[in-house]
């Protein structure tokens, strides 16, 4: 099944983001403004939530507002002789994003610079995590890397696999989150310490960069074992799961 997800080419990825500054009272007045601006128009300032309050929650999501402070990506390695597939995971976190930008480009434009061949693999990362890693390139002024460089690539030019919208079949009208299609899958995922709801947290309040590192390779691990089942293909286990020192 799904010929055409060549395994070997495919670089899975997940990314973890929070605001970019710890208070709202941080921000310029102008950025200030344009946060309020933004949240009232989300309908983020209901049921008496201060403008403050909508930005410790909903700025991280929003490339404009937040930061990009983790991305952990694994590939795929097959044992010639057993047939069966292993993921080595490396994770790039740093406060200083721009340092963490950076490094992800040097690898990319080291390792899977293919263009047309490799490819990116991930949960909702067509809509999310690349848009928002080159938004935030951008920003910092660094050279896009083939591999993200999309515009003026025609839609079949693009490989990237998208295990949210592999799952829709065409249907736009609803997400699954990953964490779902684990249970359905009978994919075995260790117990989460915290989920997407507490990053932010963790970040500016706790400090703790190591912690949201561990969440972020767990999405890699399971969004790799969807797609190793999407195709039919035996799971991977936590044996065959390798971790790349930085």
């Amino acid at each position: 099944m799904l010929d055409h997800v060549i395994l070997d080419h495919a670089l899975v990825f997940d990314i973890e983001t929070a605001p970019g500054v710890k208070h709202f009272e941080d921000l310029s007045p102008a950025m200030q403004e344009l946060w309020e601006h933004k949240a009232t128009k989300m309908g983020y300032l209901q049921n008496q939530v201060t403008v403050a309050e909508s930005y410790a929650t909903w700025a991280g999501i929003f490339g404009e507002f937040g930061k990009v402070i983790c991305i952990s990506a694994g590939y795929f390695k097959k044992d010639p002789d057993t047939g069966r597939h292993s993921l080595r995971i490396r994770s790039f976190a740093d406060r200083d994003e721009k340092a963490l930008l950076q490094s992800f480009s040097d690898m990319l434009n080291k390792h899977f610079n293919q263009v047309g061949t490799h490819y990116f693999a991930g949960h909702n990362i067509c809509e999310f995590d690349i848009p928002y890693c080159c938004r935030r390139m951008l920003v910092h002024g660094i050279e896009l890397p083939g591999i993200l460089d999309l515009a003026g690539r025609k839609p079949w030019e693009v490989k990237n696999f998208d295990t949210l919208q592999h799952w829709k079949f065409g249907d736009y009208k609803s997400y699954t989150s990953l964490k779902l299609l684990a249970a359905i899958f009978d994919i075995p995922t260790p117990k989460d310490d915290i989920d997407g709801s507490d990053v932010a947290r963790v970040f500016w309040q706790e400090d703790n960069l190591d912690r949201i590192r561990i969440y972020c390779e767990k999405d890699v691990a399971t969004a790799a074992r969807l797609i190793l089942r999407y195709k039919g293909l035996q799971t991977l286990q936590d044996t065959d799961i390798h971790f790349i020192p930085a």
